[in-house]
């Protein structure tokens, strides 16, 4: 049996894969919609709940959630298996796995390198480094929904919580007397990046909303 760093490694492919499945397209395809091709373009949950419904975006959010929160679950019981302190090099191979589902939902092989924003994938990730990460949910959920309701936009909502993301972690990390600047220092720097990317995928959602057509919940499409 190999030792869980080199399994992580393995396993890191997988994840990618995994990550690059397009449930948003697959979902919105079986019910005769290509999610490209209509609303926003995206296939993210939430164009494809604009475009066939509640229940499918529910459907769709889900799947994208356990694409990040399955590899990283898993990995991390693999490496408590073998140590109950870890150091920064299985905090880095950890986070190898939740780089890979991110990296495959952003940048999918199965669409030629393109595709959905990250959100549902990147909450899976998130919640499944536990409990460092679940903690700092605390702060990004709430950020989501104020600003969502605040706003009306998802989108708004989603860079909220990406921006508050690695805030909160860093904030609650330090209150909670862990080392976030030594052996934690990559989950920093993870959380910093996710939250980076993902408002890097929002760049046409910042422009719409400054533009004053980004389309807002409740609100019907013309």
């Amino acid at each position: 049996m190999l030792p869980p760093r080199q399994t992580l490694l393995l396993l890191a492919p997988f994840a990618y894969l995994l990550g690059s499945t397009p449930f948003g397209l697959l979902v919105g395809l079986s019910r005769g919609v290509d999610p490209r091709k209509a609303g926003s373009g995206n296939i993210g949950a939430t164009n494809v709940g604009r475009l066939l419904g509640k229940r499918y975006f529910a459907l769709v959010f889900a799947l994208d959630f356990l694409k990040g929160f399955v590899p990283m679950v898993a990995a991390g019981l693999l490496l408590r298996s073998s140590a109950q302190t870890l150091d920064r090099t299985d905090y880095l191979l950890w986070l190898l796995i939740g780089f890979a589902a991110i990296g495959g939902h952003m940048f999918s092989i199965f669409l030629r390198f393109k595709g959905g924003k990250g959100v549902a994938t990147s909450t899976g990730v998130m919640l499944g480094v536990f409990p460092f990460y679940t903690v700092a949910a605390l702060v990004a959920v709430p950020a989501f929904f104020i600003a969502l309701k605040t706003t009306r936009y998802v989108s708004a909502g989603s860079i909220a919580a990406a921006v508050s993301f690695p805030l909160g972690y860093a904030g609650i990390g330090l209150l909670l007397g862990w080392p976030v600047t030594g052996r934690q220092l990559p989950l920093l720097i993870f959380a910093i990046i996710v939250g980076l990317l993902i408002i890097l995928k929002h760049r046409t959602n910042i422009a719409r909303i400054r533009a004053g057509t980004e389309h807002r919940v409740g609100e019907a499409r013309e």
